[in-house]
C-alpha cells in the first residue's frame, strides 16, 4: 500500500521506497476495486488482468518519476481503471471502423468472377481467423497501404516487430489458401 511520504532533510534516495511493505502497490482491495471498474466500464473478463497491470504499472511510473503518492490510492486507481476502460472501448471502435473500411474497399476492388470470389472469400476468411495482432498490421501494410516505419509509428511498436508480425501473418494466409487449395 502506498503512503505519503514527506521529503525532509532526509530525503527519498529511491522513488520506489515509497512504496511500503511490499512488491505489490495495490492491496488486495484495491485490486477487487479496480478489477470491477473495468468489469463495469465494459471491459471483457479476458482483458481485466492486464488493465490491473496497467494500473499497477502507472502507480509505480508515478512512485518512480518522484511525484508524491496520491492521498486516497484506491480512488486515483479506480480513475485510472476508468480511464483505461474508456481506452479500451476507443481502440474496440477503432477496429471496427478499420473493419468496416476494409469490408468496403474490398467490395469495391474486386471484378466479378468466379476465380477472384473464390480467392477474396479465402483471403476474407484467412484475414479472420488471425490473431488481432497479425491481422492489424497486414490490414495496415497491404489495405491501408502504410510503409512499415508508419505502421511501426502508429503503433507504437519497433519496426522490427511489424516486420515480424508481417512475415508471420503472411506465412499463416498462404497455408491457409494452400489448405483451402485456393492457390
Amino acid at each position: 500500500m502506498l503512503r505519503r511520504k514527506t521529503r525532509r532533510a532526509e530525503g527519498v534516495d529511491d522513488p520506489l521506497d515509497m512504496v511500503q511493505g511490499a512488491d505489490d502497490p495495490l492491496d488486495a482491495a484495491q485490486e477487487r476495486r479496480v478489477r470491477a471498474v473495468l468489469a463495469l466500464g465494459g471491459v471483457p473478463q479476458s482483458d481485466l488482468l492486464d488493465g490491473v497491470q496497467q494500473v499497477r504499472l502507472r502507480l509505480l511510473e508515478r512512485a518512480a518519476s518522484g511525484r508524491e503518492a496520491p492521498r486516497d490510492v484506491s480512488a486515483w486507481a479506480a480513475v485510472v481503471a476508468s480511464n483505461l476502460a474508456m481506452d479500451w472501448h476507443r481502440a474496440k471502435r477503432r477496429q471496427e471502423r478499420l473493419g468496416e473500411r476494409l469490408a468496403s474497399l474490398r467490395q469495391l476492388e474486386h471484378p466479378s468472377g468466379e476465380d477472384s470470389s473464390v480467392l477474396s472469400l479465402a483471403v476474407a476468411r484467412g484475414l479472420d481467423a488471425l490473431p488481432d495482432a497479425l491481422r492489424q498490421v497486414v490490414v495496415l501494410r497491404f489495405y491501408a497501404d502504410l510503409p512499415v516505419r508508419g505502421i511501426a509509428e502508429e503503433l507504437g511498436i519497433p519496426e522490427g516487430t511489424v516486420k515480424s508480425r508481417l512475415h508471420s501473418a503472411v506465412r499463416a494466409l498462404r497455408a491457409r489458401l494452400h489448405e483451402d487449395e485456393v492457390v
